[in-house]
């Protein structure tokens, strides 16, 4: 009996524990806006609380629209919305300046009151244009989440969102506003171009807009079980299958460490899964495992590849090329020095590359040079690709910020209107300066000092009567 009741309390206690450890690693934003748009009541999602937009409770943010509407059906947050069908503004208070992390989520549901074929629209973070003629159109049979890091250097963060014409209207299901981990985007990666490799700086002041998040030879990670809340999914529709590469997983403990990615750069699932190249004889295989990746050209892209040597039997034996667009990014990467002679140990490289003409952007390893014989000779464990902005701050379509609202005759008005107020108000400021200096010059002449001697004045005829002594 004695023996159960301690094993119990042990029990109990070692759960506790890991409850303390799990909640000592668990990231903490400092701006964390969760927003259940069009609801009339809060919603828990992930065990997140997503706060209702109807509601006056949270005074992080502020909405403001001309004309809108909402739909719910049930209390999930993808089956209620917000509809603007006149330019409409979310302002979030930032106290955390730096990278952000702003998710917008997007559903159509069935409801009588709402044609979704209707809806086209433009979205804004700030000068940035995240959106472009963005429609729900009749293929949006599953949830959509646009993913956007953007840089926020001032105390606000303004989400505008504009139909295209008077007969459309804009919606929105959920948003998330967040402050990124301060070691989520770096300021420097490697340009890739050719056959020259050369340092990329500023990469964290780039608005960037998640195209891809892939789990190589892992399953599908969910925001539940990722610390920042992203979803990875699998590589089986990128990955051009080659029999000499094989899927490895591990069940040990992914080995983090200061200076290194962290389990906000990556989740235990992501480095706990990968594919390698293998040799099974004295030939080193000449081929190299690849993923393609439709992308829009025109653009750069940020590439993030995830590493981590769950596969060799001992240090110093994986050595093996990198390719981004098929040129050569990193020759001999040798995950034993990188990680300073850890097994297990993750590891990231960020590069950035043009959008070539063909619409696909490839990422290969394999073999190198100094790769062993009955070794692992090539490994990936993670894929993130990221839209970077063009000038004049378009991640979407081919119109700037400016262009956009001047689509809007409403926004030059308004802007008309605030100029016209701002001079009346100048223009008051400047007659009561003027008519203040008046009255203080004309009470000094009331109060100076007379002469003994003046002259009198008729004032019949204004002829002057000098007086004196006769």
């Amino acid at each position: 009996m004695e023996t159960a009741r301690a094993k119990s309390v042990f029990f109990v206690l070692l759960l506790s524990l890991l409850s303390l450890h799990v909640f000592s690693i668990t990231f903490s934003p400092i701006d964390n806006h969760l927003i259940d748009c069009g609801s009339t009541v809060d919603a828990t999602v992930d065990n997140r609380l997503f706060v209702s937009d109807s509601s006056c409770a949270d005074s992080s943010y502020l909405l403001f629209s001309s004309s809108s509407w909402s739909v719910q059906l049930t209390d999930r947050i993808y089956d209620s919305a917000r509809f603007f069908d006149l330019p409409s503004r979310y302002v979030f208070k930032i106290r955390d300046q730096g990278t952000h992390m702003v998710r917008l989520h997007f559903h159509q549901f069935n409801s009588s009151k709402i044609d979704f074929g209707d809806a086209q629209f433009h979205v804004l973070v700030n000068n940035y244009v995240v959106l472009s003629n963005f429609s729900g159109g009749h293929q949006m049979s599953s949830p959509v989440v646009k993913e956007y890091l953007i840089w926020v250097d001032t105390k606000k963060l303004v989400l505008t969102f504009l139909p295209t014409k008077k007969s459309k209207f804009a919606f929105v299901n959920a948003i998330e506003v967040i402050s990124a981990p301060k070691d989520l985007i770096l300021d420097t990666a490697q340009f890739v171009y050719g056959d020259k490799v050369e340092s990329f700086d500023r990469l964290n002041k780039q608005a960037l807009e998640v195209m891809y998040r892939v789990n190589v030879g892992g399953a599908k990670v969910t925001p539940f079980n990722d610390s920042i809340w992203r979803t990875w999914v699998t590589d089986d529709q990128f990955f051009r299958s080659i029999d000499l590469s094989r899927r490895v997983y591990f069940g040990g403990r992914i080995k983090y460490q200061d200076g290194g990615a962290s389990r906000e750069v990556g989740p235990d699932n992501l480095y706990g899964t990968a594919r390698v190249i293998a040799s099974k004889n004295a030939s080193i295989p000449n081929v190299n495992m690849t993923w393609d990746f439709p992308v829009i050209d025109g653009y750069k892209y940020l590439i993030r590849l995830h590493f981590c040597d769950i596969a060799s039997i001992s240090l110093g034996l994986l050595y093996f090329n990198v390719y981004v667009n098929e040129n050569l990014a990193y020759k001999d990467l040798d995950l034993s020095f990188v990680t300073g002679y850890v097994l297990a140990s993750p590891f990231y490289a960020d590069f950035v590359v043009d959008g070539n003409h063909s619409g696909v952007l490839s990422v290969s390893v394999g073999p190198s040079n100094k790769s062993m014989e009955y070794a692992i000779d090539g490994i990936l464990n993670g894929v993130e690709i990221m839209k970077m902005n063009k000038s004049m701050g378009i991640l979407d379509g081919e119109l700037c910020e400016g262009l956009i609202l001047k689509s809007w005759p409403r926004i030059n008005a308004s802007l008309l209107f605030a100029f016209f107020a701002a001079v009346f108000v100048l223009l008051s400021l400047s007659v009561f300066v003027t008519q203040k200096k008046r009255n203080e010059v004309k009470n000094s002449v009331a109060w100076s000092k007379l002469p003994m001697d003046v002259p009198e004045v008729n004032s019949n005829h204004g002829n002057k009567k000098i007086s004196g002594k006769l």
